[in-house]
């Protein structure tokens, strides 16, 4: 399988690789990736796999359902590199930091919201989380101060890892009430901001620091039902 290298270093921008399988989509599978697959509400990334002079342009990222590897997908009519092949993986590093960006603020965002979370959407531009409120009622400007203020005290963003047995004696780290973190591959990543701020199981790519946000804003609120609310964020500059 695929070393995922975003897991570890969501900062790095490209990797020396080798590519170990051709799909019969056209897909590219790499021994090693910093591309990141579309999973947890976060899109997959593009960029380039540069090889012997040439570029193959990567349209997005995914994990093929059958396999389970992770497959880089081309832009149509371009030419591919042989199995064996070394290339250079290269990200379109803009776009990723920005959903570095917005998908840290959403941890914030459940910070600010203490309700169950039954979806959600990260964007480059702006992102949502659906939450089953239950009696309580949400506030549009007070959420946006919340939000800010946990920007501006640059706490730090760190992971680790712990056991499927771990997950399982404290449930209370799942806020996602319809999707369960996959168990099964022996560790399961936490994302941890600040001391107490937010801790959840996540996979996705996440900024270091929650200063490196920048401001943000709730754009509207959504009814969605008796219980459901649809909160989105976007970036206030």
């Amino acid at each position: 399988m695929t070393i995922e290298c975003f897991r570890e270093d969501a900062y790095l921008k490209s990797c020396n690789a080798k590519v170990t399988e051709l799909t019969e989509l056209g897909g590219v599978v790499l021994d090693q990736t910093v591309f990141y697959p579309t999973g947890g509400g976060q899109p997959g990334d593009c960029g380039e796999l540069r090889f012997d002079g040439n570029v193959l342009k990567i349209a997005t990222t995914v994990y093929d359902k059958s396999s389970g590897e992770l497959v880089h997908v081309p832009k149509a009519n371009q030419t591919l590199p042989q199995v064996g092949q070394s290339v250079e993986a290269a990200i379109d590093w803009d776009k990723r930091y920005l959903h570095m960006r917005m998908h840290t603020a959403l941890h914030l965002l459940c910070s600010a919201i203490p309700c169950g979370v039954t979806g959600g959407q990260i964007g480059a531009d702006k992102s949502r989380l659906d939450f089953d409120i239950g009696e309580h009622t949400l506030d549009k400007e007070a959420i946006t101060e919340s939000l800010n203020q946990l920007v501006n005290q640059s706490e730090a963003v760190t992971f680790e890892w712990i056991t499927d047995k771990q997950l399982d004696q404290n449930p209370e780290l799942v806020r996602t009430m319809s999707v369960q973190p996959p168990r099964g591959a022996g560790k399961i990543r936490l994302i941890k901001v600040g001391d107490k701020t937010d801790i959840q199981p996540c996979g996705g790519t996440h900024v270091a620091n929650t200063s490196e946000i920048g401001p943000i804003m709730v754009k509207k609120i959504e009814n969605k039902g008796k219980r459901n609310r649809r909160v989105h964020i976007v970036f206030a500059e």
